[in-house]
């Protein structure tokens, strides 16, 4: 029996991310992930990528927001919901083109001073909605500020096996998914077709290729040549290199750790299936 271990949400994009024992779905993913954004100049998205250092910050919940923590720089309240009076402004993520408003000056601040680079702080209203890439999704679903899909969910014997392989064991951290689950064998979640879990349904529709994002420890901020050097010796695709599967979603809820995760289809094609090393 497959069941959610774990759960995820990353508020403001490539800024840390926070455990839930529940997570609420929406139209767009689990509320509250990737709702917020860091734009530069040209209001093009940041991300760790090109700025490690974006890691250091690390994000809360609290009730009437979010709470935005760096060890140096102390910490700053957003609320889930801009003041009235913001601008409105088109924002690119991946190429894609979407509508976010600003939240003010002293939050593009705080960020700017904290990662030592000009930015500001976009968040995503309800009325704006960002189309999933229609070469693997139908249109009417939707994402946030994502790189392009609205979950990723990551087995634990996927990187159970991967730890197998290497010197130094790797946290999930690294992948920044959203649903973690136990059971079944490595690599399971790239068969998945239709899965069910708290009576929401979810597709498999893309696997993940990974980037250099991963090879970041999420604590000190310091890159390093794994995972990608050894994920790329048995897990190449298209020369990508993949490690779990990109989900769409129909219907609302709420899903907690705990939950079976059933798989009601696998994909006929085993796309890309490894087991463990003998």
């Amino acid at each position: 029996m497959l069941t959610v271990s774990e759960l995820y949400i990353y508020p403001i994009k490539s800024l840390g991310g926070i455990t839930l024992s529940r997570a609420e779905v929406t139209d767009r993913g689990f509320k509250y992930d990737r709702r917020w954004m860091l734009v530069d100049e040209q209001n093009r998205s940041l991300t760790q990528r090109q700025y490690p250092q974006m890691s250091s910050i690390k994000m809360s919940l609290k009730s009437s927001g979010l709470l935005a923590r760096h060890p140096m720089r102390g910490d700053i309240h957003i609320p889930f919901l801009p003041h009235n009076h913001q601008t409105i402004e088109e924002v690119t993520v991946w190429g894609d083109i979407c509508k976010g408003v600003t939240l003010g000056s002293s939050y593009d601040q705080w960020f700017s001073e904290t990662l030592g680079l000009k930015c500001r702080l976009i968040y995503m209203p309800d009325d704006t909605h960002r189309q999933v890439d229609t070469r693997y999704a139908s249109k009417g679903h939707f994402t946030s500020f994502a790189d392009g899909y609205p979950f990723l969910a990551i087995g634990q014997a996927s990187l159970d096996d991967l730890n197998s392989r290497l010197d130094v064991q790797l946290p999930m951290n690294r992948f920044r998914p959203n649903i973690v689950f136990r059971g079944g064998e490595p690599y399971e979640e790239d068969l998945m077709k239709h899965i069910q879990v708290a009576n929401i349904d979810f597709f498999g529709v893309k696997l993940c290729s990974r980037c250099i994002l991963t090879t970041i420890d999420q604590q000190t901020a310091e890159k390093g040549k794994e995972p990608l050097k050894t994920l790329s010796t048995y897990r190449m695709k298209d020369n990508k290199t993949m490690f779990g599967q990109n989900l769409i979603h129909h219907g609302t809820g709420v899903m907690q750790v705990g939950d079976r995760l059933k798989v009601l289809t696998r994909h006929e094609e085993k796309r890309f299936f490894v087991s463990s090393p003998v």
